[in-house]
């Protein structure tokens, strides 16, 4: 079978040669032995299109490096998928002007970031502070403006975009659905990465829901979580917007040859942030609206919840997800067996081991993690072992070898 064959019959379900592996490169090593160069720079760690949009890189990656780390894997056994990022859209109206406020000015530490928007429905300040640390080698890096969308500003926010229930009419303007623009360099990239995955029988994702990340990223953590709570109307405008968008990607996607399947971010859903009350009062139709319209186009629908898998995952079930990442026993502690049990026969679970592990370079723990998992989960014919969530620059090669040594031994 190939790799899109084998991946597409555990997401359905179906039998397949052998359990696929996985994995996620969030700035991963790679050996000299599987590395290369595009236009004289090196490639010495790997990432993904998935992380399109949302970060800065300290090296280029490119729709071609994607197709190369595919082939590297697939040098050393293992399965790997092709990850799209589908663009959100502006309205044209809209302007802005980035200033940098030096220190002592807004923050005693730090200095800091600020862009000012002008929209149709008025003005919008978003102010972060720039911290200017190394994270270190491979690790994303810290931009240096302030884009709407970003994992960095959440704790560094001197103002987040959406600070008063007045920003929701600013917003509005900002996170729209894709133009017709937008619309075409995806179709554009997408057949470029349709003719590579089907000549190397790969398939592929598009990631196209934000959900209540964008939640987070719009209002922080805190001011999410008590914006839902003081002013429940605002929030539920504030999720109609965000689903707005988000449909619109998603029909997109869903809509484009060469897409496999259609997945949605949730890493700020779980129940680390949420009560299941909240979560079935605002996600919950957010969700269902996203899987039925990629349903509706024939297309398999992932959604990332690394935590509270226990609680909320029968909930993701209802709602239409198809396969869920991830279902981790090391972070989450939810026994494979009760995740089995409770979610096995209803959507493909990916995970069974986690990174932390791979890390530790003991041969013993990822040897018993990963014969636990493909002997627990694998009957199911819906499972796919991967490290969780990703492999990054500090996971050490002996350990990946590890991994996939006990893989093959027990796949």
């Amino acid at each position: 079978m190939t790799s899109r064959e084998r991946i597409l019959a555990a997401w359905q379900g179906k039998p397949a040669d052998h359990i696929p592996l996985t994995t996620w490169a969030f700035g991963l090593t790679a050996p000299d032995a599987l590395r290369w160069e595009i236009d004289g720079v090196p490639r010495r760690y790997w990432y993904t299109g998935r992380l399109e949009h949302l970060h800065t890189l300290p090296q280029p990656w490119t729709v071609e490096d994607d197709f190369r780390r595919v082939l590297a894997w697939r040098k050393l056994g293992v399965d790997d998928i092709i990850d799209v990022s589908v663009p959100w859209g502006r309205d044209p109206e809209v302007t802005w002007k980035d200033t940098l406020v030096p220190t002592g000015k807004m923050d005693p530490q730090y200095p800091v970031m600020i862009r000012d928007y002008q929209t149709p429905s008025g003005p919008v300040r978003h102010a972060v502070r720039k911290t200017g640390e190394d994270p270190g080698a491979g690790w994303v890096i810290q931009p240096d403006c302030v884009p709407l969308i970003e994992d960095y500003n959440i704790p560094r926010a001197v103002r987040h975009i959406v600070t008063d229930v007045a920003d929701l009419g600013p917003l509005k303007h900002l996170y729209t659905k894709p133009s017709a623009a937008d619309a075409a360099r995806f179709q554009a990239r997408m057949q470029t990465v349709r003719a590579f995955a089907e000549k190397e029988g790969v398939p592929v994702q598009a990631w196209a829901g934000f959900g209540m990340d964008a939640v987070v990223w719009f209002c922080g953590t805190e001011g999410a979580v008590l914006l839902s709570m003081d002013y429940p109307v605002a929030f539920g405008h504030l999720i109609d917007l965000i689903t707005e968008c988000d449909l619109a990607r998603v029909e997109l996607a869903a809509t484009t040859p060469g897409v496999d399947m259609v997945c949605e971010r949730g890493w700020y859903s779980s129940t680390d942030f949420w009560s299941p009350t909240l979560f079935d009062e605002f996600l919950f139709p957010h969700i269902q609206t996203l899987a039925r319209a990629a349903h509706r186009h024939g297309k398999l629908f992932g959604y990332v919840m690394t935590t509270g898998v226990e609680t909320l995952g029968p909930r993701l079930a209802d709602a239409g997800v198809d396969v869920l990442y991830f279902v981790d026993p090391i972070q989450d502690r939810i026994p494979l067996v009760h995740a089995r049990d409770l979610l096995g026969s209803r959507m493909t679970l990916v995970g069974g081991t986690n990174a932390l592990s791979v890390q530790t370079c003991n041969a013993d723990r990822i040897r018993h993690e990963v014969q636990s998992a493909i002997e627990i989960l694998g009957p199911t014919n819906r499972f796919i072992l991967h490290p969780i969530d990703a492999l990054f620059p500090d996971t050490p090669w002996a350990g990946i070898e590890m991994l996939i040594d006990a893989w093959k031994t027990y796949r």
